[in-house]
């Protein structure tokens, strides 16, 4: 079995599969056209929730069961995890989302308006009711990569352009010339400045049109998406994703309204038609790929689970097909 690996692609699944493979003493090497990650990688615009009980409202179980130990494995890698739980929330005439929100997720507390003002004040102002998951979590995408491709340079992990040893495939949507059926689905987002409010935790405001999450980046920095069309046009947001966007940001909190636009980004998501990952062999490669929007949440999962297989010849219990015979 061989211990010499070449990763080709060096997003969030490159690199975490770089990591996990690394520390079983593995010698690997990421191949990574563009160099260090940056925007050319679909995670660098990813939202960075470590959400697996949102997620599972309309995601299978497998994703809520694997999802549940990425924290850990992202704070075992250097990640600078943040653990304050998600907050969602419904406008008034979007009150039954709420509670269809609610039945579907066992763990979340319903908060009334002074319990919510005791952990998002400027909220409260707004809405006065909430669900509260308090065992989820997240992390800033972008320093997360930069210092994850600092630590496994430091490591030993090579980055260069000559593979050899056992391939591992983690190209995300650039994979659709061997993985017919990986789609893209496009995903906008914001970045805005806006020093009047202040949250310390994701927020959902559930919408049957255009939901919204935002993530806190710090000294008034948010992170708005993010769209979601079944497309994989990888370069272009468009003027009704950004207002839909922006006027769910509004609804949320009047304040946005003045907040300051510092970014616009669009990418697509690699997905198979479950929506659900793969680690998929065919011929002498492996793939890993179909993250979604699930890439910070599953990469830990995926490099495990492939980990496993070429390490200690462990088939995973799900996500895995083997394709060398068919």
């Amino acid at each position: 079995m061989s211990r010499f690996f070449s990763i080709i692609g060096g997003g969030v699944c490159g690199l975490a599969m770089a990591a996990e493979l690394s520390a079983r003493g593995a010698q690997v090497e990421v191949i990574e056209r563009n160099g260090a990650p940056g925007e050319h990688a679909c995670s660098w615009w990813a939202g960075g929730m470590l959400a697996p009980e949102c997620e599972g409202v309309s995601a299978e179980p497998g994703i809520v069961m694997e999802g549940r130990k990425a924290a850990a494995w992202w704070e075992n890698h250097g990640a600078a995890v943040i653990q304050r739980g998600t907050l969602v929330v419904a406008l008034g005439r979007d009150q039954s989302e709420l509670k269809t929100f609610a039945r579907r997720a066992p763990t979340a507390a319903m908060l009334d308006r002074p319990a919510l003002e005791s952990l998002e004040p400027h909220l409260a102002e707004q809405f006065s009711k909430a669900l509260y998951l308090a065992e989820e979590a997240h992390l800033d995408p972008r320093a997360t990569l930069t210092e994850l491709h600092r630590r496994l340079a430091r490591t030993g992990v090579v980055f260069g352009d000559d593979p050899k040893g056992q391939i591992i495939d983690c190209r995300g949507l650039a994979a659709r010339d061997t993985l017919s059926d990986l789609r893209g689905v496009k995903g906008e987002m914001l970045v805005v400045r806006c020093p009047d409010v202040a949250l310390s935790r994701p927020v959902r405001l559930l919408h049957p049109r255009f939901p919204l999450y935002i993530v806190p980046r710090g000294d008034g920095v948010f992170m708005l998406g993010a769209t979601q069309i079944e497309s994989g046009e990888r370069g272009r947001a468009t003027l009704r994703s950004v207002m839909e966007l922006m006027n769910a940001a509004y609804a949320l909190h009047p304040a946005f309204g003045e907040a300051e636009l510092l970014e616009i980004g669009v990418d697509a998501r690699p997905a198979f038609p479950d929506n659900q990952p793969r680690i998929r062999q065919i011929g002498e490669r492996i793939y890993a790929n179909g993250l979604f929007r699930h890439g910070f949440l599953l990469a830990p999962a995926l490099a495990r689970m492939t980990a496993d297989l070429v390490l200690e010849c462990k088939t995973p219990e799900i996500w895995y097909e083997d394709h060398r015979e068919r």
